[in-house]
């Protein structure tokens, strides 16, 4: 794989799963601060890297990680709900796009499916995109099951990096993982979306050359003229590969 549009020539999605949280809507910072204030509360110190550790992370096992850097793993549960607080919080009062999410998404948006395909809980995931204007544009949001209900009637959603969720939203939207396409900010969710079987485009500060090359394009930011042109270069609906 390169950084090249030339990975992407003459292959065209038919369903499109996005990330949320760093790809949609800019929120890394809400968890930061989030983080930030739970290790306040608890009078916590964490080690140097851990935000970068973190990124990407279900809120579950982020709270497991910080009862980790506190020596305290009996704290785990009651990190994690105050983590989850202090983040909803912070996105009801401040939900911002990341630039060129919500121009990207409209551009799809009637061209083929779209998903989200998120950690975050169900709640968060809907009622940030709503406020951004963007609910409407995806058929499925799919999320990590909290727990597996023990009744047999379905298998639980693993989080990423398990390709549960990339691979149940790109089966939502009717194509095989193969034909499905990924669009991710994280190392976390890029694994995912490639241990299900789709194609990846990596958004944001371009990574350490190793990591940079798992995804068949990666762009800065979602209006970026390379991703853009290819875009544009798409069939219509139908007369695809």
């Amino acid at each position: 794989m390169t950084d090249t549009p030339d990975a992407l020539t003459g292959w065209y999605p038919e369903a499109v799963v996005f990330d949320c949280d760093g790809t949609l809507m800019d929120t890394e910072s809400h968890w930061q601060d989030a983080r930030n204030q739970v290790f306040r509360d608890f009078g916590i110190h964490p080690a140097p890297g851990f935000a970068e550790r973190a990124k990407g992370v279900h809120y579950i096992a982020c709270g497991r990680m910080m009862a980790q850097e506190a020596d305290k793993p009996k704290l785990a549960g009651e990190m994690t709900g105050s983590l989850l607080r202090h983040f909803m919080a912070q996105v009801a009062e401040d939900p911002v796009t990341m630039p060129g999410a919500a121009d990207f998404v409209r551009r799809l948006s009637g061209r083929l499916p779209l998903a989200v395909a998120s950690n975050c809980p169900l709640e968060v995931v809907e009622s940030s995109l709503e406020r951004a204007g963007l609910l409407g544009h995806f058929e499925h949001v799919v999320v990590p099951s909290e727990e597996d209900s023990g009744g047999g009637a379905s298998e639980p959603v693993r989080p990423k990096p398990w390709p549960d969720v990339y691979a149940t939203a790109a089966r939502l939207c009717g194509a095989a993982p193969q034909r499905a396409l990924a669009v991710e900010d994280s190392m976390t969710g890029i694994e995912s979306a490639l241990r299900a079987g789709l194609r990846v485009i990596g958004v944001g500060p371009r990574p350490r050359s190793e990591d940079a090359t798992r995804a068949d394009l990666w762009v800065p930011v979602l209006n970026a003229p390379d991703l853009t042109a290819w875009v544009e270069s798409w069939p219509p609906r139908g007369e695809g590969e």
